[in-house]
């Protein structure tokens, strides 16, 4: 079936729906607990088939959006396979750390702990299978070679468990109270549903928003529905979402970069079912013999809530504080709207240090020229710096110790750097 010949923008006289529609759906029930980042076995499950073009009504983009926000989906179970392609440096490991590092996550030492251990999200292809039953029960098992991590929200309970290790970390609190809060400290969406939230949250005067045929994916028919930023300057080519025709939920999320070549993030169910999931589902009892860590807070997100709606403030998703990819930047400002937003701190200190500043790894290079390699030196009218680029987020670190950072080309945030000099 062609695609629908859909608004290719927001008019003027939608655009407060759009709003209120992106507002509703950021509000909604996700009904899949996830926790960690932005952010494991391949091949444990078939590559996500998408096939056909089902004959289904036309609907509007409008409409659309609107039936993801109604979507009222409590139980589910499934497999989910989530492929993140940054373009990061492979360090051996250490990209996750720093990443963990980044998200704000617990330094308690356990392999179990949720902030930490979903930061292998963050790059490669994952597996996950994932359940729910109403907003107080959710596990979701991050599958890998031989071994699996779990995280199980049930009730007043939040365990992770790393069966490699034998080691659990625990918490407990009020699973119906604080919940924005404890979604707010998660760095990254991963499942469908958050990923279209955090997309929606950029639907305005800068977005396109098309609906783009029609498909299928894991056996249910879809909508396909296409987000694309108006503005130059932005790293995001487009955002296509699978929007269930049944249920509105969202099956499949894909973020091409402008750059071309493969998805940054492409997350989305092979299987999936609608069936309320038995209740042993949600029941542990730590391993005789586990090392169990107690937490202070619950650290599991009620994805109930969908992640921290009262910080939906509009502006470009992936950029803005814990709304976005960009994790959480306490004292932040953003610069610009949109897609093109650049978000910007003082560090208080001096930039990143050159080649010549520091030492020589006997005889095997400095690490400053190690530093320099994954940075490109820039010169503006604020002076100069250093430009780290992925493929979707990128940071200008000024050598007077600014930061600037943002799904930005590296000339977008030149400029915005001389705009705020």
């Amino acid at each position: 079936m062609a695609p629908y010949a859909s608004d290719d923008s927001t008019r003027p006289g939608e655009a407060d729906d759009l709003r209120a529609g992106r507002r509703k759906a950021v509000r909604y029930v996700v009904p899949v607990t996830v926790v960690g980042i932005a952010a494991a076995t391949i091949g444990l499950v078939p590559a996500l088939a998408d096939s056909g073009d089902p004959d289904l009504p036309k609907i509007s983009a409008q409409q659309l959006i609107e039936k993801i926000a109604a979507s009222d989906v409590q139980q589910l179970s499934g497999t989910v396979k989530i492929t993140t392609d940054l373009g990061l440096p492979d360090l051996g490991g250490l990209e996750s750390g720093l990443l963990a590092g980044a998200a704000g996550g617990a330094s308690d030492g356990s392999s179990a702990d949720p902030t930490t251990r979903l930061t292998e999200l963050a790059s490669g292809t994952h597996t996950l299978r994932v359940a729910a039953d109403g907003p107080d029960r959710q596990k979701l098992s991050l599958l890998e070679n031989a071994a699996e991590y779990s995280v199980i929200h049930n009730g007043k309970d939040v365990w992770g468990y790393d069966s490699a290790s034998n080691e659990v970390y625990h918490s407990t609190g009020d699973a119906a109270a604080g919940a924005d809060d404890r979604a707010s400290g998660t760095p990254a969406p991963t499942t469908p549903k958050e990923l279209t939230e955090e997309a929606l949250k950029a639907v305005d005067g800068t977005t396109s928003v098309t609906v783009d045929g029609t498909v299928q994916v894991a056996g249910r028919d879809a909508y396909k529905l296409l987000v694309k930023p108006k503005q130059s300057g932005s790293t995001v080519g487009a955002v296509t979402v699978a929007v269930d025709a049944k249920t509105g939920l969202p099956l499949k999320f894909t973020l091409t970069p402008t750059g071309g070549g493969a998805a940054v993030v492409d997350a989305g169910f092979t299987k999936v079912s609608f069936a309320k999931p038995a209740a042993s589902t949600f029941d542990f009892t730590p391993p005789k013999g586990a090392k169990v860590t107690e937490g202070d807070t619950p650290e599991a997100p009620d994805t109930a809530k969908g992640g921290a709606p009262d910080k939906a403030k509009g502006g470009a998703p992936f950029t803005e504080g814990a709304d976005g990819f960009a994790g959480d930047l306490d004292g932040a400002t953003v610069l610009g709207e949109g897609w093109t937003s650049v978000a910007t701190f003082d560090t208080g200190g001096k930039g990143v240090p050159s080649g010549s500043d520091l030492p020589d790894a006997g005889g095997l290079g400095g690490f400053g020229d190690f530093m320099d390699s994954f940075g490109d030196k820039v010169k503006g009218d604020f002076g100069s710096g250093t430009v780290f680029s992925t493929r979707l987020i990128n940071a200008l670190v000024t050598d007077d110790g600014k930061v600037y950072v943002g799904a930005v080309t590296k000339d977008a945030l030149v400029k915005a750097a001389d705009t705020a000099r």
